[in-house]
C-alpha cells in the first residue's frame, strides 16, 4: 500500500508541473522535455498519466484550462504509443 501511495504522490507532483508548464498548442515532445527538467526520472508514460490527472483535477475548478490540458494529454498518449 505504501508503494501505491508514493506513486500517487509522485504522479500528483508531476501533474502539478504539467499544469504549470503546459500552454495551448504546445507539442508533446516539448512538454515532456520541460517536465523531465523538473522530474528527470519520470517516464513518458508517467508524464502522460500525470497530464490526464491534471485534466481531471482542473476540470471542476478551472474549466478554461481543461481543454488545452486535455488536448496535450491526448497528444502525449498518442505519441507515446508509437
Amino acid at each position: 500500500m505504501q508503494m501505491r501511495e508514493k506513486k500517487l504522490r509522485d504522479l500528483q507532483k508531476i501533474a502539478e508541473t504539467v499544469k504549470k508548464l503546459a500552454v495551448p498548442g504546445m507539442k508533446p515532445k516539448a512538454l515532456i522535455a520541460a517536465v523531465k527538467e523538473h522530474h528527470p526520472d519520470a517516464s513518458k508514460k508517467e508524464i502522460a498519466q500525470a497530464a490526464f490527472l491534471s485534466v481531471i483535477l482542473s476540470a471542476e475548478f478551472e474549466p478554461e484550462d481543461t481543454q488545452a490540458l486535455h488536448d496535450i494529454a491526448v497528444d502525449m498518449r498518442d505519441s507515446s504509443e508509437h
